[in-house]
């Protein structure tokens, strides 16, 4: 990840509202959720909502997928984990050994 990509992601993710929606797709893992379950726990109006989601996914933190008629969003985890990659270079002079451990979800089993 270059520094322009981190100042995007960290633009993104310094405001309120797509703190907490990443935050949110961060705990709900890898089956997602769909905008009406994060406005309801936001309260936030849709087109706020719709706002700051493009505003996510421009910065390659999260992405979203058609499943019938919902969209889905999901945080991307290979991203977040390279920011923090990213962040966490030079920490303890190079060492790594005080580097966080990446986030690796398991994928959710579809059930037929």
């Amino acid at each position: 990840m270059n520094e322009e990509h981190v100042i995007k992601a960290l633009g993104a993710l310094a405001h309120p509202v797509r703190l907490t929606v990443f935050r949110a797709l961060v705990v709900a893992g890898p089956q997602g959720l769909i905008p009406s379950v994060m406005q309801e726990g936001l309260g936030v109006p849709p087109a706020t909502l719709s706002f700051h989601l493009k505003e996510l996914s421009a910065a390659g933190l999260i992405a979203s997928e058609r499943e019938g008629r919902s969209l889905i969003y999901r945080a991307e985890f290979a991203q977040m984990n390279a920011l923090l990659g990213y962040l966490t270079a030079n920490c303890c002079q190079g060492s790594g050994s005080c580097a966080p451990t990446p986030c690796c979800p398991v994928p959710t089993q579809e059930t037929p």
